[in-house]
């Protein structure tokens, strides 16, 4: 993989990119006005491009980008600074100094709002079996400045950890997380530019039933499910789903002591 910089640069992002570039074991190249597409063609390379707006990165085989930005959860986050409701908190029922597992971290845009509202006292684990979307995730966590430091601190909390759920979860002692998150990749998709290029990164892996019933085991309170509003997947696994008018997700609960 080669790392570069996005074409308007500075020395923060030239420094930043190097440090990238030496983390992943991979080779940082100078931009020099050069497209994506040559840089890519000369090296016969996936790139993976620092800028200060977002981290992206390009397959050989795809154009669009795969990238991280926070920008959905730092929304979501002022929302619950001014008191508004979070559909993903209320379903989590997460508050300061809970633990938080998300199974399938993504983009982290779920534990970025998870890590806030437990705050500092609290423990946030995301875990995402693609080593790309982990790596760059966990940069993007560590190194993304919001302009909110109570937002920046919240992303550096959370503990990324590049492993399949399953392993995880068979591994943890029963009762060791708050909540247990899982977000598969919906029966029925979604399209969406930001989503897209992630379903080439993932990992798919049939959600069986013993990974649901290892993270009922795993929960002190709860399991939530994200899933499609038509998914089949509540009512086989026994989650109680919270219907959202007009939203095309909704979250399914299962109480451990109800």
């Amino acid at each position: 993989m080669i790392v570069t910089t996005a074409g308007r640069t500075n020395k923060r992002m030239e420094s930043l990119a190097e440090k990238v570039a030496n983390d992943f074991n991979a080779e940082y190249v100078f931009r020099n006005k050069r497209s994506i597409n040559e840089i890519k063609n000369k090296y016969n390379s996936d790139v993976l491009v620092i800028g200060k707006e977002r981290f992206e990165w390009y397959s050989t085989k795809n154009n669009s980008p795969f990238f991280f930005h926070p920008n959905s959860a730092i929304f979501r986050i002022k929302r619950l600074i001014n008191k508004e409701n979070d559909p993903f908190i209320k379903a989590t029922g997460l508050t300061n100094g809970k633990s938080f597992l998300d199974c399938t971290l993504g983009i982290a845009s779920d534990s970025i709002v998870a890590s806030f509202a437990v705050g500092d006292k609290g423990k946030v684990i995301g875990l995402e079996a693609s080593p790309i979307i982990s790596n760059l995730v966990e940069i993007g966590l560590k190194e993304w400045d919001t302009g909110n430091e109570e937002i920046n601190q919240a992303m550096k909390r959370i503990v990324v950890l590049n492993r399949h759920a399953l392993d995880v979860l068979k591994e943890s002692k029963e009762a060791s997380f708050d909540c247990v998150y899982l977000d598969p990749m919906f029966e029925e998709p979604i399209d969406s530019d930001g989503i897209n290029p992630l379903k080439e990164l993932a990992l798919y892996d049939e959600w069986t039933e013993e990974m649901i019933n290892h993270a009922k085991r795993v929960a002190i309170d709860r399991v939530v499910l994200k899933d499609h509003f038509r998914s089949k997947r509540f009512e086989k696994y026994d989650f109680e789903q919270q219907r959202r008018k007009s939203a095309k997700f909704h979250y399914g609960i299962w109480y451990k002591n109800i």
